[in-house]
C-alpha cells in the first residue's frame, strides 16, 4: 500500500496544520499556520483563543496543502486527524473538520493520538525499522517510549511535572525573554557560564526513568530573586549565566535518564522528537549518550520535531495499514495514554495534560 495517500490534521495545541503525504513516505505538502503573535501578550498559549484560531484557520491549512500537493479530495485515500490528547477546544475543532471531509466524501477516518504522531515521525523521516526507542520532549510533554509497532508502545518513564518545554518557557517568563522560551533561553546560555550557578538535577538520586523539572525553576526563580535583593537587580550577565546552567542542567538529566532508558530496554536506535530537540545543547548530550550505548542517534528535521500534520497523516497510514477505522463517533480526548497498560503519569502543565 506504498500508493496510499492521506490528508492529515492537527490543532492539538497552538499550531493550526494540514499535511499531505503518501505511502513511500514522501510529504506532498505540509502546511502549519502558527499563532505565537496572539498568545504573546499572555505569557503562554490561551485555550480560548487557540480553540477559536483553529476554528478560523484549519479549513484553509487544508485547502493551502491540497494546492500545494496539487490534488483534489477525491485523490486522497483517507483522512488522518488529531484526537488527542491536547487542549479540548482545538482537537474538537480538527475532529470536527475531519469528519465533515470524511462524510461528505465517503473516505475513511483514522483518530490518531498525537503522541503516536511524534513517536512514529523517525519512521516517516527514516524509515527506521521497529523497535526503537523514542524520547518525545516537547513543550507540553516528555516521555521515554519503546516502539514495537504502529499501535505498540511501552512507556519506560515520563514527566510527573512539567515538561522541559514548559521549563524553558516558565524560566524565560522569569527572565523576561521572549516566547517561546526555548530558543530564547538557548540564545542567552550560548553567552553564559553554566559553571557558575550550581542548579539541582531532579530525580537522579532516584532510580528508573521518571523526570521532574518544577524543582529546577523554582530554584531558579530563588536564584533570581537573591541576586535581585543583593545588587538590586539582574544584570545582562547573571541572566545569561542562569540560562546556560537552567540549560546544562536539563540536558544532564535528559542525558543520565536517557542512559537509563537504554540499559532497562536495549534498541539499535535513540530517536529524539518534539520542539525542544532543536537545543543543540540537549541534542549533543543525548548523541553522547546514544553512541556510548552502540545506539544510532535520529531527531528528525526540525519542521518535524515540532506540531505538525505531516506525522500525523503518516500516524494514519500506518494506523489503516494495521486495519484501523474510525466513524462518525470519533471524540476528542484531551487525554490519551500510548501505553494503556502503564500507570497514569502524574501533573498537567499549562501546555495541556500529560499522557
Amino acid at each position: 500500500m506504498t500508493d496510499l495517500t492521506f490528508l492529515g490534521i492537527e490543532s492539538s495545541c497552538d499550531d493550526s496544520a494540514a499535511a499531505v503525504v503518501r505511502g513511500d513516505r514522501a510529504i506532498l505538502a505540509s502546511v502549519v499556520i502558527g499563532q505565537s503573535a496572539l498568545h504573546a501578550d499572555y505569557g503562554g498559549v490561551v485555550p480560548e483563543i487557540a480553540a477559536r484560531a483553529h476554528a478560523e484557520r484549519l479549513d484553509l491549512c487544508v485547502s493551502a496543502a491540497l494546492k500545494q500537493a496539487g490534488l483534489n479530495l477525491r485523490d486522497l485515500d483517507g483522512i488522518a486527524v488529531t484526537a488527542g490528547p491536547g487542549l479540548i477546544g482545538g482537537v474538537m475543532a480538527g475532529v470536527m473538520l475531519a469528519k465533515g471531509i470524511a462524510a461528505g466524501t465517503g473516505l475513511p477516518l483514522i483518530g490518531v493520538n498525537h503522541l503516536a504522531g511524534h513517536a512514529l515521525t523517525p519512521r516517516l523521516t527514516e524509515g527506521l525499522a521497529y523497535p526503537y526507542l523514542m524520547l518525545l520532549v516537547s513543550g507540553g510533554h516528555c516521555q521515554f517510549l519503546r516502539v514495537d509497532g504502529a499501535d505498540a508502545f511501552t512507556r519506560l518513564g515520563g514527566t510527573i511535572d512539567d515538561a522541559p518545554g514548559e521549563a524553558f518557557d516558565k524560566l524565560a517568563k522569569l527572565l523576561g525573554l521572549p516566547q517561546p522560551g526555548g530558543p530564547a533561553v538557548e540564545a542567552e546560555a550560548a553567552q553564559g557560564d553554566p559553571a557558575r550557578f550550581a542548579l539541582p538535577r531532579p530525580l537522579l538520586d532516584r532510580p528508573g526513568c521518571d523526570l521532574s523539572f518544577s524543582g529546577l525553576k523554582t530554584a531558579a526563580l530563588r536564584l533570581r530573586d537573591d541576586l535581585a535583593a543583593a545588587q538590586g537587580g539582574l544584570y545582562e550577565q547573571d541572566r545569561r549565566d542562569l540560562c546556560a546552567a537552567f540549560q546544562a542542567a536539563v540536558a544532564d538529566v535528559l542525558a543520565e535518564k536517557s542512559r537509563r532508558a537504554l540499559a532497562a530496554s536495549p534498541a539499535p536506535v535513540l530517536a529524539v522528537a518534539g520542539g525542544v530537540a532543536a537545543n543543540r545543547s540537549i541534542r549533543a548530550a543525548l548523541e553522547q549518550v546514544a553512541a556510548k550505548a552502540g545506539a544510532r542517534f535520529v531527531a528528525p528535521p526540525l519542521a518535524l520535531c515540532t506540531d505538525n500534520a505531516a506525522m500525523i497523516a503518516w500516524a494514519g497510514i500506518e494506523a489503516f495499514r494495521t486495519g484501523r477505522r474510525d466513524d462518525m463517533t470519533l471524540a476528542a480526548r484531551p487525554r490519551w495514554p500510548l501505553d494503556q497498560t502503564a500507570a497514569p503519569m502524574l501533573g498537567a502543565g499549562k501546555r495541556g495534560a500529560k499522557a
